[in-house]
C-alpha cells in the first residue's frame, strides 16, 4: 500500500534573482512499511526532498499525496495540523526541549493531539523501555549522552503512531557504537510495528541497514535500489 507519492516534484530556490533548481522533477512512491534511505553529497537535494515530502517546505511545481491527501494545497493551519497526527519527525540536532523530562519530551506531541493523560503516560513509558530508556524518565536532555537523546528523539516521533517518520541525518552527531544502537532500535520498530522510516543521510551505516537506497544528484534521482 502506497502512503506517499511525489509527482514531478521541483524546487526553486531565489526565483527573482539567480534561480537554484535544488529539486527537478522527482517522482516518487514510498509504501507502508518500509526502511529507506535517500542518499546523496552535500547539495544533491535530499533534505530539501525531505522537508518537501514532510509538509515543512513548499514545493515551486508538482504535488505531494500522502495517503490521498495533496499537503501542498493545505492552508497553514490545515498543514500544522496534518503533520502534527501524520508524520514523525528526528533531526541531527535531536531538538529536544531541554526544560522537559525525557518522559515529558515523548508525550509533547500526544499532548498537542489532546490525547488523555493515562493513554500518554502508558505509550511513553513503553516506548521509552523499548529504545532502552525505561530507567531515564525523568532526566532531562543535559544529564543524557547523544544517542540517549536522539533515542528519545526518535521515540517522541512515534509516540503519535505517525504515517510514517522523517530522519533527518540522524546518526550525524553519534559515535559508532551509539549509531549501532539507534539504528537496530529503529529497525526493530520498523519490523514490529511496521513504521515507515525515510532518511536523508550520507552515513553508510544507514545505507547498509535500509533495505530502499535512493541516490539524488542535482536534484534528481540517479538511482533507485531495493535490496
Amino acid at each position: 500500500m502506497n502512503i506517499l507519492e511525489t509527482k514531478n516534484l521541483h524546487k526553486i530556490y531565489d526565483e527573482k534573482t539567480v534561480p537554484v533548481h535544488a529539486i527537478n522533477g522527482i517522482n516518487l512512491t514510498i509504501k507502508k512499511g518500509e526502511f529507506t534511505a535517500i542518499v546523496g553529497p552535500s547539495g544533491s537535494g535530499k533534505t530539501t526532498l525531505l522537508n518537501m515530502i514532510g509538509g515543512l517546505d513548499k514545493p515551486t511545481e508538482g504535488e505531494i499525496i500522502i495517503e490521498g491527501i495533496k499537503i501542498h494545497e493545505l492552508s497553514p493551519h490545515k498543514l500544522t495540523d496534518f503533520r502534527l497526527r501524520n508524520i514523525g519527525f528526528v533531526f541531527q540536532a535531536y531538538n529536544l526541549i531541554p526544560v522537559l523530562t525525557a518522559e515529558e519530551n515523548v508525550e509533547f506531541i500526544m499532548n498537542l493531539q489532546g490525547q488523555h493523560k493515562a493513554i500518554r503516560e502508558k505509550r511513553t513509558i513503553e516506548l521509552l523501555e523499548a529504545v532502552g530508556l525505561g530507567d531515564r524518565l525523568h532526566s532531562r536532555p543535559g544529564k543524557l549522552s547523544g544517542g540517549q537523546q536522539q533515542r528519545v528523539a526518535v521515540a517522541r516521533a512515534i509516540a503519535s503512531k505517525p504515517k510514517f517518520v522523517l530522519a533527518d541525518e540522524p546518526t550525524a552527531n553519534l559515535d559508532s557504537k551509539s549509531t549501532e544502537n539507534l539504528l537496530d532500535m529503529m529497525e526493530k520498530l520498523n519490523r514490529e510495528e511496521e513504521i515507515t522510516f525515510i532518511f536523508s543521510t550520507h552515513d553508510a551505516r544507514v545505507m547498509k541497514k535500509a533495505r530502499r537506497v535512493i541516490t539524488v544528484d542535482d536534484g534528481i534521482i540517479v538511482s533507485d535500489e531495493t535490496k
